[in-house]
């Protein structure tokens, strides 16, 4: 598949999962004020980790198909993004084979520091150049390599990814008896 084609289909895939990762949210936010949205809330709740360990999956994919089969070149920022992923795929593949849901609290915490890279990535590429500095030595952060619907960037791609996987952890989380 041509780098345009996997552009155009994953900037689809990515505002997609941005409007789903909304909904949930509002559902997590509202899930104890209607019946109906508490059953549709442990539904979420038992899907929520193999959801997540599918998005990881396909996000580790995604970014190797990038970078070895499309040959583009992943920048300092979009290692530390990848450092942030990767071992997700391994801990809630884990998390899932046993039902651990103990799992979410560190999935969470490593979801809230890739977003922080991948937001300043964004940041950095849709901002003038020269506005936040680069840490790059040979491949420059501030270049764009997608630039889908007028603001999808791979940083957001990710950004995006782990908004998801915070969500989803969020409905996985353990829930704690009142008598605790």
């Amino acid at each position: 598949m041509s780098l345009e084609t996997t552009n155009f289909l994953l900037g689809l895939g990515t505002v997609a999962l941005q409007v789903a990762t909304a909904g949930l949210f509002a559902l997590y936010l509202f899930r104890e004020r209607v019946l109906e949205l508490r059953r549709l809330a442990e539904l979420v709740r038992a899907w929520a980790l193999p959801a997540a360990f599918a998005l990881s999956l396909a996000a580790t994919a995604l970014s190797l198909y990038y970078s070895e089969v499309l040959g583009v070149e992943p920048c300092p920022l979009c290692w530390w993004q990848r450092i942030f992923v990767y071992p997700q795929v391994v801990l809630l593949g884990l998390a899932l084979y046993w039902r651990d849901y103990g799992i979410s609290g560190y999935s969470i915490a490593l979801s809230l520091v890739g977003a922080g890279f991948a937001l300043y990535h964004h940041v950095l590429q849709v901002m003038p150049s020269g506005t936040l500095p680069c840490p790059a030595a040979a491949v420059s952060c501030a270049q764009r390599f997608v630039f889908e619907f007028g603001y999808v960037t791979l940083p957001l791609m990710g950004f995006t990814l782990f908004a998801a996987l915070i969500v989803l952890m969020l409905f996985a989380r353990p829930v704690k008896s009142r008598s605790d």
